[in-house]
């Protein structure tokens, strides 16, 4: 039974890293990248220890998988809001985004939009432009980025997004954290 991506998703639930999990259950930190991996499988008591460091117990770890569920949202369970004075309209795509670990957003904007800047923090962005030309700066960065490309950063430095072309441009954007 492959059981690896379930221990490292309740081991970054926790905030743990491997070397943390590793030094409250007395294994090695190869030894976890080896059972998250699912190169190796732990003798039974070994899962157990796992488990209780990770404070999930074998009846939820093993039904875990039935209480996943797949979320599908129509156009009327997204929320769009227009920001006059940054010349943006957000379109919130998940109506519950706060009870998950990514948020997805379609931003429009028009000539001369942008989006404000952002203070750092420990969230990751990714974007995909659907249209136009998107001006993506970070810390000192900046870049250029047109229809059908897309980009990605640690958000650790203050950044903002803005329009670079003369037209609208349209940009679909995933960030781990809620706060945009």
């Amino acid at each position: 039974m492959e059981i690896g991506n379930q221990l490292k998703q309740l081991r970054m639930q926790k905030g743990l890293t491997q070397e943390e999990l590793a030094e409250r259950t007395d294994l090695s930190k190869g030894y976890i990248s080896q059972l998250e991996n699912d190169l190796s499988s732990p003798a039974m008591e070994t899962f157990f220890d796992i488990l209780e460091v990770l404070g999930c117990s074998p009846k939820d770890f093993f039904s875990e998988e039935l209480e996943q569920s797949l979320s599908v949202y129509r156009p009327e369970d997204m929320t769009i809001t227009q920001d006059n004075r940054h010349k943006t309209t957000i379109t919130w795509l998940n109506p519950d985004s706060n009870e998950h670990e990514m948020e997805p957003v379609l931003l429009a904007f028009e000539k001369d939009g942008g989006y404000k800047t952002f203070q750092p923090s420990l969230a990751e962005t990714f974007g995909y432009v659907l249209e136009g030309e998107i001006e993506v700066r970070v810390g000192n960065e900046q870049a250029i980025v047109g229809a059908g490309e897309s980009f990605y950063f640690e958000s650790s430095a203050k950044h903002r997004l803005k329009n670079a072309s003369d037209t609208q441009s349209k940009l679909l954007i995933v960030v781990t954290d809620s706060y945009l």
